[in-house]
């Protein structure tokens, strides 16, 4: 449905290394790193594809949520794991979001600006 979405921050270089260490363990890369006019763009994917985008500039307000998805339960585990260890604040430790349905299972975490951001698995076990 949706081909890219970005977000303006305001540490800009805090958040591209966040994003960097946090995406990897979904298996996303830092695909284009590119100034333009003055403004720094990162564009995170897969497969040569950029889907995320950051760029430099004040705040995108108000916060947002994105959900990126996972592979497995186990990708959710690593990626909430690391997010952590990468300075996120915990939004919702990884577990079951029945609510949603199922087999949901998702962990949420606030980035560096304070956008919530999560990773999620729609697979049983």
């Amino acid at each position: 449905m949706l081909d890219h979405i970005g977000i303006e921050v305001k540490e800009y270089e805090k958040c591209k290394l966040f994003y960097t260490t946090v995406l990897k363990t979904l298996d996303f890369e830092l695909i284009m790193d590119l100034e333009i006019e003055g403004v720094g763009y990162a564009g995170f994917g897969a497969a040569g594809k950029p889907y995320f985008w950051l760029y430099r500039g004040d705040h995108t307000t108000p916060r947002i949520h994105v959900a990126f998805q996972a592979k497995s339960r186990r990708y959710v585990d690593v990626f909430y794991q690391a997010a952590i260890k990468a300075g996120a604040i915990d939004n919702g430790k990884p577990g079951i979001r029945e609510h949603y349905h199922k087999n949901y299972y998702g962990a949420f975490v606030l980035d560096p600006e304070g956008h919530n951001i999560e990773a999620v698995c729609h697979l049983p076990e």
